[in-house]
């Protein structure tokens, strides 16, 4: 069995800047997404931070405290990071995903609304698929919508303005 060599080259302006788009796009569109949560859901961001943590502890989540608040929040940052660098790194070779931020943002958060109510919800220890009104449904895509659209500007920002 012959070992191949992946070649990784270096993107326009270093690693450097993909992994600040990472941090900046993911840390502050998670952080605004659990305010816009509160607001949608008319809860402090600490009930927020519980029903996240409710993610991997279910139920006791809700009693669960300060403890259970700063696990939701470090999943909240795990998840957002994620998504974050599932837009920015496929960016470094789809150009329009920077050049077309705005419209990539757009419908990058759909992907993410999709994605998170349907799929990672159900999986995780809550075990339902969120049951939205019309006027629910609208308020938490817009809330994507801007998640994707502050991930999208950090790319373009940080990796699509080095590229020239």
């Amino acid at each position: 069995m012959n070992a191949q060599t992946v070649s990784v080259q270096r993107p326009p302006g270093g690693w450097s800047r993909v992994a600040l788009a990472i941090l900046v796009g993911g840390l502050i569109a998670g952080t605004l997404d659990i305010g816009a949560a509160a607001l949608i859901n008319l809860a402090s961001p600490r009930l927020i931070l519980r029903f996240i943590a409710g993610g991997v502890q279910g139920g006791a989540a809700l009693q669960g405290g300060t403890a259970s608040e700063w696990l939701g929040l470090v999943l909240q940052w795990a998840m957002s990071l994620l998504i974050a660098a599932a837009f920015v790194l496929p960016a470094l070779r789809l150009r329009w995903m920077t050049s077309r931020w705005v419209a990539a943002g757009l419908a990058y958060g759909v992907v993410v609304f999709a994605v998170m109510n349907y799929v990672v919800v159900p999986l995780s220890a809550w075990h339902r698929v969120n049951h939205f009104t019309p006027g629910s449904f609208a308020m938490n895509l817009a809330a994507m919508l801007v998640f994707g659209l502050i991930v999208a500007f950090a790319a373009r920002k940080f990796v699509g303005a080095a590229r020239g």
